[in-house]
């Protein structure tokens, strides 16, 4: 039972297949542990086709760039997993240090699951340790947790100028962990100022994007089939209230702003202070900073959305 206890400490596997490697290797602890590491990749592969729309976002960032990575499980109880969560930040701190073509683009690079999977990754954990593959690590771990763990999407982002990035993880279990991420980029105009009123403006303005959900940075960048479509639902909606039109087009033009209000980044009211809107904040701190600050880039990406159930 004491060999059971180890082994099953060592790799979290389940108790049936700890017992069953160690009769299979006549009870030599290290031969089972390699076996069912073998064995591991044949259980995970079984387990490949099930839906995993569970997992945690995970955000790695220095001050030029941040990364966010999507881990996604079957299960809750799987994203609370130390394990678990052990891999999604070292899969965020391994994609930070791949250089992307972001800092061209000036815009948030995405990435799939192929940008990384065959990449070299030292784990340092008394479960999961030693240099593998990426995809090996994430085999490995859907193997020890008996659900299908998959490495689904991320994100890098990279500030173009002199500035700030800042992020914030919402339902977060530990630092560097979320279930919903919001980042931005401030940059400011002249290269010599100080960045410590961009920080606290940003940190707030990332919260902000998490909660406020915007589609679009400025109304100029939303799609003319985008304003079209809300404007033929917003007058046939005005059709109906038998009023002049005159008054109709009064009311679409309303719901109009109303609109830009709601998915425009800029034209929201502020969360935190909803008497200003966004653009007003950043007036105001370009007065504060003595130089125009702008936004230059901003993400927000849930776990799980998109994923049916």
């Amino acid at each position: 039972m004491n060999l059971i206890r180890q082994l099953r400490e060592k790799t979290s596997a389940p108790i049936k297949e700890v017992k069953a490697a160690l009769v299979s290797c006549n009870w030599d602890i290290e031969a089972a542990h390699k076996d069912l590491r073998k064995r591991g990749v044949v259980l995970a592969s079984k387990k490949s086709s099930r839906t995993a729309a569970e997992g945690l976002l995970a955000l790695a960032q220095n001050d030029n760039r941040a990364v966010v990575v999507e881990l996604n499980c079957e299960t809750d109880f799987v994203a609370r997993n130390e394990i678990f969560q052990y891999l999604a930040l070292s899969l965020a701190r391994a994609a930070l240090s791949v250089e992307s073509p972001v800092r061209q683009i000036q815009a948030a690079f995405p990435f799939g699951s192929e940008y990384l999977e065959n990449m070299k990754i030292n784990l340092d954990h008394p479960k999961l340790c030693g240099k593998t593959t990426v995809q090996n690590a994430v085999t490995e771990v859907a193997a020890m947790v008996g659900e299908n763990v998959k490495l689904r999407r991320g994100f890098a982002m990279s500030r173009s100028s002199h500035g700030v990035i800042s992020s914030y993880l919402h339902t977060s279990p530990h630092p560097g962990l979320g279930r919903i991420a919001g980042l931005l980029t401030l940059e400011v105009e002249d290269e010599n100022a100080t960045l410590d009123a961009l920080q606290r403006v940003g940190s707030s303005l990332a919260m902000h994007i998490v909660a406020s959900k915007p589609l679009f940075l400025s109304k100029e960048l939303v799609s003319s089939e985008a304003i079209e479509s809300e404007r033929d639902i917003l007058k046939s909606q005005a059709e109906s209230s038998g009023k002049s039109q005159m008054a109709i087009e009064k009311m679409v033009e309303g719901r109009m702003r109303k609109y830009f209000e709601e998915v425009v980044l800029l034209e929201q009211k502020f969360v935190m202070n909803d008497s200003v809107h966004v653009k007003s904040l950043l007036n105001d701190l370009s007065k504060e900073v003595g130089s125009s600050v702008k936004i230059g880039n901003f993400l927000r990406i849930e776990a799980g959305e998109g994923i049916q159930s």
